[in-house]
């Protein structure tokens, strides 16, 4: 059962399926929707402008049909008339036309918004399949389809035989009425009768758009196994990037390794922490923390110092708070100046009695370390709450 789940599309489409999507090409859009903007933009703006383009086209007809002789005889200056009476109509039709290019280029954004996808351009062969083709006409987004259709055609053929019937006397009384007038009323008819059945069509898309919504979001659902595959792909493999993490400690402790010769010296607890450190006058503003470890580590750092004859000190206080305060790389923290150049005057003395000999230099006494930096100092539990320290 668990497995029969985990293959279900019951999860929603995660931010990464979505986009992949529109990168194919794939957003939700109604058709009714956009035809019907369409129309009602094509309504509106003859409705506003239809008699300033009325008036315009018939000025131009009535100075089409007026001409004098030569022009009819003479084909250039024919030519030249029928070009600028075809340009008087395309600058009146220009506003209306304008409009529904507006209009069609902005309809997208109310569902989908804007897309470009090369990837939809591409061609698919796949999609030749006879079989394929089959199976769409007989699948349910086709019997929706029709579904829109048949309802679609009701409800439009109801309205335009209820605007038709509900203006058959006006229609009738047309014959009778002078031509100007009647022009008139003839087209304030069909604006109307056209303006009613487009409105049909608005509650087709306040349907259908939704519904576009829901199918489309409805289609890229996932499944469990899908949502476990993509979260693989986008943060890596767990076991691999626990290889990956086991590697980089491990080179930053080869590198931290290497470091340990060029110390001056290593201070230890005794046992349970080793913290090397380095100071070149002039080049750094305070000492800094090249090697630090804990147990086994600590024990290689005392090993390796060893072998390249860098100083150990037991300091357990300093060490612990060097552990504690101070990372890899970085400089000690103020409160630890006055002890650690404690140490590192009893390392450049030792390392001066080395060269000149004369009197060896005593050990530091105790080291002035602030309680609170010390980890068993219970001035520190204060500061920052207990922990449990070896």
């Amino acid at each position: 059962m668990a497995e029969e789940s985990d293959l279900e599309k019951t999860e929603p489409a995660s931010p990464r399926r979505i986009e992949q999507a529109r990168e194919e090409g794939d957003v939700p859009r109604s058709r009714e929707l956009a035809t019907c903007t369409i129309l009602l933009a094509a309504g509106s703006g003859l409705w506003m402008l239809g008699d300033r383009m009325v008036m315009q086209i018939s000025r131009m007809l009535s100075t089409s049909l007026a001409f004098d002789r030569e022009q009819a005889f003479d084909m250039q200056l024919l030519l030249a008339r029928s070009a600028s009476q075809i340009g008087d109509v395309i600058v009146a039709c220009a506003p209306v036309a304008v409009l529904l290019i507006v209009v069609a280029l902005a309809s997208p954004l109310l569902i989908g918004g804007w897309l470009f996808s090369a990837k939809a351009l591409t061609p698919n062969f796949g999609k030749l399949n006879p079989l394929a083709g089959l199976a769409n006409m007989v699948s349910s987004r086709a019997a929706v389809e029709l579904g829109k259709a048949i309802i679609k055609t009701i409800l439009v053929g109801s309205v335009a035989w209820l605007v038709i019937s509900h203006q058959m006397d006006a229609v009738m009384g047309l014959s009778v009425e002078p031509l100007a007038s009647g022009s008139a009323h003839l087209g304030h008819l069909l604006l109307v009768s056209f303006m009613s059945i487009v409105g049909a069509l608005v509650l087709i898309a306040f349907i259908d758009g939704p519904y576009q919504m829901w199918q489309y979001a409805n289609k890229l659902k996932m499944t469990r196994q899908d949502l476990r595959q993509e979260a693989k792909e986008s943060d890596g493999n767990p076991e691999i990037k626990a290889k990956i993490r086991a590697q980089q400690r491990e080179m930053a402790r080869r590198r931290m390794m290497s470091a340990i010769p060029t110390a001056d010296v290593v201070v230890t607890n005794p046992t349970h922490y080793a913290v090397a450190l380095k100071y070149a006058d002039g080049a750094m503003r305070a000492p800094r923390v090249v090697a630090k470890g804990a147990d086994e580590v600590a024990a290689k750092i005392r090993e390796i110092a060893g072998e390249n004859k860098v100083p150990t000190l037991e300091a357990p206080a300093l060490a612990r708070a060097l552990f504690r305060h101070a990372e890899l790389g970085d400089e000690i923290p103020e409160a630890l100046y006055t002890a650690v150049a404690e140490v590192l005057a009893y390392v450049f003395q030792l390392r001066a009695y080395g060269k000149q000999g004369g009197v060896r230099p005593e050990l530091p006494g105790e080291l002035d370390v602030p309680p609170q930096l010390d980890p068993l100092n219970p001035a520190s539990h204060d500061a920052s709450g207990p922990e449990t320290m070896q």
